[in-house]
C-alpha cells in the first residue's frame, strides 16, 4: 500500500504557477507608459473622433451647427456695450470735418468687431489735408478721431491751378483763384512746393519792398526769381541765395535801384551783379546818346 501511494504522489503533476509566454508579454505591454497613455487617452479620442465624424457626415448637423455658433456670436458682437453709436471729430474745421466724414461712410449704430480702427486711421492720414490722425473707441458708444491738420503756408501755383501746401511741400487743398488766399504768398515753378522752407526764407528777407512782392518763381528747378509789380524781377543764384537778396534789399534802401527804370537785377553772379534796363528806358538812353552825339 505504502509503495502504491509513493508511487501515485511521484508520477502526479503539479500546477506551473508562471504565466504563459503571451499572458507574459501582456502584463509587460501594460507596463510600458506609451501603451498604457495609449489606453487612457488614445483610445477615447479616437473613439470620439469616429462618433463626431459620423455624427458631422450629415449636411444639415453641420449647417445647424454653424448657424448656431453665428447666432451666439452675432449675440454677443451686438451686446450694447459694444455698439458704436457715433462719430467724434476733434481737431478740425467744419470744412474738413465733412471730408472726413465723406472718406469713412460709417452707419452707425455698428458693432465695434466690425470696425477696423487701423484702416480707418489710414484713410483719413490718406486726405490731403490731414497730416496725422488717432482712431479709438471711447466709453459710451463714441468713435473718437482726433486729426491733426495741414497749415496752409504758401499759394503753389502749378500746371493744374493753385494749390494749398504746408511747410513740407505737401498739398493741403485745392483753391480756385489767388484771391481766396491773398495772406499767403504765392510761388510757381518746376520743383517749387519742394522747397518752400527756402521760399519762406527769402519772402521774409523782402518785408522791406512787401507791398511789390508778387511771389517766387522757380526756374529749371534749381534757383529763384523773386517777380515784383511793374514787370520786374530778381535774378537769385543757386547758392547763397538769401545773402543776394539782401544785397538788392540794401541798394534799393540806400539807392532805391527798384525804382528806377529797372526790369531786370542779376544776381547769379555774385562778383559780377547786372541791372538790366526796361525798353523805354533803354531807347531813351540810344535817343540821348545819340543827340549828344557820344
Amino acid at each position: 500500500m505504502r509503495s502504491l501511494i509513493r508511487r501515485n504522489r511521484q508520477t502526479a503533476v503539479k500546477a506551473d504557477p508562471a504565466p504563459s509566454r503571451w499572458a507574459w508579454r501582456i502584463q509587460r505591454l501594460m507596463l510600458t507608459p506609451g501603451f498604457r497613455l495609449m489606453l487612457r487617452a488614445g483610445v477615447p479620442f479616437c473613439l470620439t473622433l469616429m462618433a463626431g465624424t459620423i455624427y458631422l457626415a450629415d449636411d444639415a448637423r453641420r449647417t445647424q451647427i454653424v448657424e448656431a455658433v453665428a447666432d451666439a456670436r452675432r449675440a454677443i458682437e451686438e451686446r450694447p456695450e459694444f455698439m458704436v453709436k457715433l462719430m467724434a471729430i476733434d481737431g478740425a474745421e467744419d470744412a474738413l470735418s465733412a471730408e472726413i466724414r465723406a472718406a469713412v461712410p460709417i452707419e452707425f449704430p455698428l458693432s465695434s468687431f466690425d470696425l477696423d480702427l487701423e484702416q480707418v486711421r489710414d484713410t483719413i492720414k490718406g486726405l490731403n489735408s490731414v497730416k496725422n490722425a488717432s482712431v479709438r473707441i471711447k466709453p459710451g458708444g463714441v468713435l473718437q478721431v482726433v486729426v491733426m491738420p495741414r497749415v496752409p503756408v504758401a499759394v503753389w501755383r502749378n500746371a493744374e491751378g493753385l494749390t494749398l501746401v504746408d511747410e513740407g511741400g505737401a498739398p493741403v487743398a485745392r483753391i480756385a483763384g489767388r484771391a481766396e488766399r491773398p495772406d499767403l504768398p504765392l510761388i510757381a515753378g518746376e520743383g517749387a512746393a519742394r522747397h518752400v522752407p527756402e521760399a519762406l526764407t527769402l519772402i521774409k528777407a523782402t518785408e522791406p519792398i512787401a507791398g511789390r512782392v508778387r511771389g517766387l518763381v522757380r526756374m529749371g528747378a534749381r534757383r529763384w526769381d523773386v517777380v515784383l509789380d511793374r514787370d520786374q524781377r530778381i535774378l537769385l543764384p543757386e547758392y547763397d541765395a538769401l545773402p543776394a537778396l539782401e544785397r538788392v534789399i540794401a541798394l534799393q534802401g540806400a539807392q532805391e535801384v527798384l525804382t528806377r527804370d529797372v526790369s531786370r537785377v542779376d544776381m547769379r553772379l555774385s562778383e559780377r551783379p547786372t541791372v538790366r534796363l526796361t525798353e523805354e528806358a533803354t531807347e531813351a538812353w540810344w535817343n540821348i546818346k545819340q543827340s549828344t552825339g557820344r
